[in-house]
């Protein structure tokens, strides 16, 4: 579709573009990311006071995060008619300056940016049982598609790889639990506080697998067992990974853009989806999901299926994450 010669983006454009950006996930949605917009412009910040000191050392889920805003803020362009470009890391001495958003024209939206952005504000990450049902291999074909078109590869595992990942998965989380500090920080982004904008209020934890074969997080709560109702979940889930070749910055903004592509193509094929981070968050485990031989780094885990809705998480408004 041909591009139009426009007047200048109005501010209005850009900052409710900022707003949709916002609805992008992030680790334990602690929103990890700051906004500046200029003329034509806007500039993703990476927000490190709310970096994971222990789950995430090295920053990587920090700039995945920040990726799947800098996708979503693409998309809300895109849907409001106009063309966005980004640049990674365009200023080398500002390493929290993680893309510029430039819009240099207009073009219309086709029918699969609209349907994207209608997804966004459903997408919801979901920790209860999904259905016994079979991911149909088309809608897979899609979900693949949508993490080549942002430069990555997502693999949908075989019934023994599957296993195998859920049993890292479980390795990981009994690690990270023994781990100093781990429990305080998940304890931190879940406390219930009035008007809190951020973390995982009580009605998006969802229950504890009465199995203990799905690895979901305790949220730092002292005897999730009690706390929590333990119900089965599915035997057989769709576990996919989402992996990209090399393994620095730039390809963890990429795995975030593509992590956010397949997250509301998911959503608009009524799919609902867990990322399953811990075994990703260990090195020694992570570099299990990865394969070295041709620099495919595995980024993140997604489990699929049919779920009854999830509860959505709030957050910041405006005037926390835009710079002056």
């Amino acid at each position: 579709m041909a591009e139009q010669t426009a007047t200048a983006v109005s501010r209005r454009v850009l900052a409710d573009s900022v707003r949709r950006a916002t609805k992008a996930p992030s680790l334990h949605n602690s929103q990890p990311w700051l906004f500046r917009i200029g003329d034509r412009t806007v500039d993703v910040h990476a927000d490190r006071r709310r970096q994971l000191d222990v789950l995430d050392p090295a920053s990587r889920e920090l700039l995945i995060s920040v990726g799947a805003a800098v996708f979503t803020l693409r998309l809300a362009l895109r849907a409001a008619g106009w063309r966005p470009v980004a640049l990674l890391f365009p200023e080398p001495s500002e390493p929290d300056l993680v893309a510029r958003v430039t819009v240099p024209g207009r073009l219309a939206p086709t029918p699969v940016v609209e349907a994207l952005s209608s997804a966004v504000e459903h997408r919801h990450t979901n920790r209860w049982p999904f259905a016994r049902s079979v991911v149909p291999a088309d809608d897979l074909a899609h979900l693949a598609e949508a993490a080549r078109r942002e430069g990555a590869t997502l693999t949908v595992a075989s019934a023994v790889s599957r296993n195998a990942i859920l049993g890292l998965a479980g390795a990981a989380d009994r690690r990270l639990r023994a781990q100093g500090g781990y429990r305080a920080e998940l304890a931190h982004w879940t406390v219930p506080a009035r008007h809190r904008h951020d973390g995982i209020p009580p009605a998006a934890i969802g229950p504890w697998d009465a199995l203990e074969t799905m690895p979901i997080r305790d949220f730092g709560l002292l005897q999730p067992q009690q706390d929590r109702a333990a119900v089965p979940f599915e035997p057989h889930p769709t576990i996919t990974v989402l992996s990209t070749g090399g393994d620095h910055r730039e390809q963890w903004v990429a795995a975030g853009q593509a992590l956010q592509r397949v997250l509301l193509t998911a959503t608009w094929l009524n799919l609902a989806t867990t990322p399953i981070s811990q075994p990703v968050e260990i090195p020694g485990l992570r570099v299990l999901l990865t394969d070295t031989a041709t620099d495919r780094w595995a980024q993140m885990v997604l489990r699929l299926g049919y779920g009854r809705p999830a509860a959505a998480t709030p957050r910041r408004p405006l005037s926390e994450v835009l710079l002056s």
